[in-house]
């Protein structure tokens, strides 16, 4: 494979990309790093590397900015084009695997289980690409710094998108003061590119889309799965997200865009965190098979009003296929006052400023 600039090129003149010149100042440094990652020495073979002196290989990139600007296909054309030991994944996903690993170092009473688990994943990768880094938990944010020094150190190049500029993960976090020299050390290690484009190409989409498919029936289902054609390209993995202990699952997800069914986020005893913890992690959810609401499956309903509200605030724009009309979801029973706000929310989202501002 070429560069990412002549990747980037056939597929203008193919028809697959639209030609935004905000992407195209990025990838000079796209290639800048695919090019200086082919330099970067292998991982020692035995041994802590954190005792061999550091490698401190090529800079990464922190490509940064607003939903929909482009950031994750741009990464995933570098990610194509560097053909050395890769690894990519959701930042939540890997955070998971992290704190798994670290668990299982402490069982062989090592004094520093991070720095196993950091030279475990030195040793297997040279490149390192991460969608939708963020910080919403301390003890990530303990953690995350270590980690990233020692791969640094190493020589591992990282790349990866976030919604947010360095300076505000973990924004407002619990100690936060410790976590600014992890902040310091993402800038000195990484080239920070701001998408600062005005246009929004998943939002495009969605403008003028349907997004509210009613009744449940054949022709609903055939809706939904469109869409999610669109806009995934059809391929999605499981998501699973590590909140308070427990693992909350999102069935299929590709670049911020998750698919669920009602039963798999309100039919499972989940609770507010869960719902925020999602609503942090997706841009787009598409919910399917909403039923009517009332005595009858009254938790779930009470569920599915959190998780509205969650996404409500959070600026998440939701695809759903339901029984009714959002006024008409919840007609009898304790609870028809309160969902009338949810049934607003729900008429709202389907505005076609919805998630602009």
């Amino acid at each position: 494979m070429g560069t990412v600039q002549e990747e980037y090129e056939r597929r203008v003149v193919a028809g697959l990309l639209h030609d935004d010149p905000v992407q195209r100042a990025a990838l000079a440094s796209l290639d800048r790093v695919r090019a200086a990652v082919l330099d970067v020495p292998d991982a020692p073979k035995s041994g802590w590397f954190r005792k061999a002196a550091p490698v401190h290989g090529p800079k990464g990139l922190y490509l940064w900015g607003g939903v929909g600007r482009g950031k994750s296909m741009l990464m995933d054309l570098l990610y194509e084009a560097v053909q050395v030991p890769k690894q990519r994944s959701h930042f939540h996903e890997f955070m998971q695997w992290v704190h798994a690993a670290i668990a299982e170092a402490r069982k062989g009473g090592v004094e520093d289980a991070i720095a196993p688990v950091a030279a475990d994943l030195a040793g297997r990768v040279r490149f390192l690409a991460f969608d939708e880094m963020q910080i919403s938990d301390i003890t990530d944010a303990m953690i995350v710094g270590r980690l990233f020094e020692a791969l640094f150190a190493a020589g591992v190049v990282v790349v990866t998108t976030s919604n947010r500029v360095p300076d505000e993960l973990y924004k407002d976090g619990l100690n936060r003061q410790l976590f600014l020299p992890f902040i310091s050390l993402l800038k000195d290690r990484m080239d920070v590119h701001e998408l600062s484009s005005e246009v929004d190409y998943r939002q495009s989409f969605l403008e003028g889309a349907q997004n509210y498919f009613t009744p449940n029936n054949t022709d609903a289902r055939e809706g939904i799965q469109t869409t999610w054609q669109q806009l995934t390209n059809g391929t999605a993995e499981k998501l699973t997200l590590k909140v308070k202990g427990r693992d909350v699952v999102l069935p299929a997800y590709e670049n911020g865009v998750a698919r669920a069914k009602f039963h798999d986020l309100c039919g499972v005893f989940l609770g507010a965190a869960d719902y925020l913890a999602i609503a942090d992690a997706v841009r787009v959810l598409v919910l399917e098979d909403i039923p009517r609401l009332g005595r009858a499956n009254f938790n779930e309903a009470k569920r599915f009003v959190t998780l509205i509200d969650a996404l409500y605030e959070a600026k998440v724009q939701l695809i759903a296929s339901a029984a009714a009309e959002p006024e008409m979801l919840y007609i009898e029973g304790e609870g028809v006052f309160e969902f009338e706000r949810t049934a607003s929310r729900l008429r709202e989202m389907q505005g076609a400023d919805w998630g602009k501002s």
